[in-house]
């Protein structure tokens, strides 16, 4: 799995139509799947900071929040566009950000960008397993053109 910035050096289109995408609206704004303690999945509002040479969430005390602690694994799609179609997605693990330091860093970032904070959230950084891109000619057109990266090769 790789950090943002990694993902932007191999993919730099992909990131820039993602980054787009994500902040579409000012501050990033999207939707993370987690995973229930039953295996299911469960989607969560969320505002994604991309900051240094990672994204970030900052996440209350949640079932999202304890999803992650307990799995790691996620999946976060963008919000939808006011006049298109195009989507961007991501998969991944997350990792938890103990680190004081940058955890106030990405609070002042996500506060720069727009959004507020509680100071009571826990950190997480998005590492990234694979990445989609989905650009429609025309909105409900349809097949969009697909644009697919992934962090390793699977067999």
């Amino acid at each position: 799995m790789h950090r943002w910035r990694q993902f932007e050096e191999a993919a730099p289109e992909l990131a820039s139509a993602g980054r787009a995408m994500i902040y579409q609206f000012g501050p990033g704004l999207g939707y993370i799947a987690t995973v229930r303690p039953d295996g299911g999945p469960r989607m969560h509002p969320f505002c994604p900071i991309q900051y240094g040479d990672g994204l970030y969430g900052l996440i209350a005390d949640s079932p999202k929040q304890r999803d992650l602690l307990r799995d790691g694994r996620y999946a976060f799609h963008t919000f939808p566009q006011a006049e298109g179609d195009d989507e961007f997605y991501l998969t991944g693990r997350v990792r938890a950000v103990d680190d004081a330091a940058e955890v106030e860093a990405v609070r002042a970032k996500m506060r720069e960008d727009g959004a507020s904070s509680t100071g009571d959230e826990r950190c997480f950084e998005l590492l990234i397993e694979t990445a989609m891109f989905a650009k429609y000619t025309a909105r409900g057109a349809w097949p969009p053109a697909y644009t697919i990266w992934h962090a390793e090769e699977r067999p």
